[in-house]
């Protein structure tokens, strides 16, 4: 679940000003502000910039395990700063915020959790 540590570690309090006031709610709509594209295009857009962002950070990752190749935390934290930003969008788009992401996902992993199947595959585990 984001924190308001997290948000404050990816820099987006910048954005806002006083970031006591800042909630997910908040940062959707900053988020919309910032769409440049519409309906299908938008959905096309807002999901290769996920996976792109996505692998920005993988590829950190990889050049680290296989170079040797060290990054900030600052790095990490801007590429993860930019998935949040398309799954911010993603969310939007289909009609629901980042907060209720954040519960439905709660919801989810609590219930695998109870289950003892947070191991294991599938979507309906």
């Amino acid at each position: 679940m984001l924190s308001g540590d997290d948000l404050e570690k990816f820099g987006y309090y910048d954005n806002f000003g006083d970031k006591e006031t800042v909630d997910p709610k908040e940062y959707s709509q900053w988020v919309e502000k910032k769409i440049l594209t519409e309906d299908q295009e938008r959905l096309i857009e807002n999901i290769l910039g996920l996976v792109g962002e996505t692998g920005e950070v993988a590829e950190k990752v990889k050049k680290l395990m296989r170079d040797g190749t060290r990054f900030a935390n600052e790095e990490i934290l801007h590429e993860l700063g930019d998935v949040l930003f398309y799954t911010t969008a993603l969310a939007n788009l289909y009609g629901q915020g980042l907060q209720d992401v954040m519960k439905l996902n709660i919801m989810k992993l609590d219930d695998r959790q109870r289950r003892g199947k947070l191991k294991g595959s599938g979507d309906n585990r």
